[in-house]
């Protein structure tokens, strides 16, 4: 069997471990957009980007209220989410162009959720080849857009969209 290690994980999990609170809600409760890097705001939901990308674009959907799955989760709030998710797709394919999307949550820690304790979905673009030897060989992720030029190009889109 082969095994693929991501080190550029380690500063992430490192910074995981050491949380006291939860990100969303802290995000939320702080209610600077740029700051935070958040893009948008429903009535049950709000699209962040993800503070360590995949790749440039990677934001999450999550709901306003702590809970740590989505069966819990009311209809408006599961049902706003999906049409979140499609206006997400939507905008990322006008501006960045993927080839495709990776979108799904990790529900619980031993199924990778980094935020365990507070549902969200994520949502990827994706270029064929935008994975590389860097992560294995250099111990490094290149990401090609930083978090805040991120948040730049897209929040004006996000706005738009209402």
């Amino acid at each position: 069997m082969k095994y693929i290690t991501a080190p550029w994980r380690e500063e992430y999990v490192k910074e995981a471990s050491k949380m006291t609170e939860c990100i969303f809600c802290q995000a939320v409760n702080m209610k600077d957009n740029r700051e935070t890097h958040i893009l948008y705001r429903g009535e049950h939901n709000f699209i962040i980007l993800n503070r360590y990308p995949y790749t440039p674009g990677h934001l999450m959907i999550a709901p306003y209220i702590h809970m740590d799955s989505i069966e819990k989760a009311d209809k408006g709030a599961t049902d706003e989410m999906t049409d979140l998710l499609k206006f997400s797709i939507k905008i990322l394919r006008q501006h960045y162009r993927p080839h495709g999307f990776n979108t799904g949550m990790n529900i619980g820690r031993s199924a990778g959720a980094g935020v365990a304790d507070h549902y969200h979905l994520h949502v990827i673009p994706r270029w064929t080849g935008d994975s590389n030897f860097m992560p294995l060989i250099g111990k490094t992720k290149v990401v090609i857009e930083g978090v805040d030029s991120s948040y730049e190009k897209l929040v004006p889109l996000f706005r738009k969209g209402d």
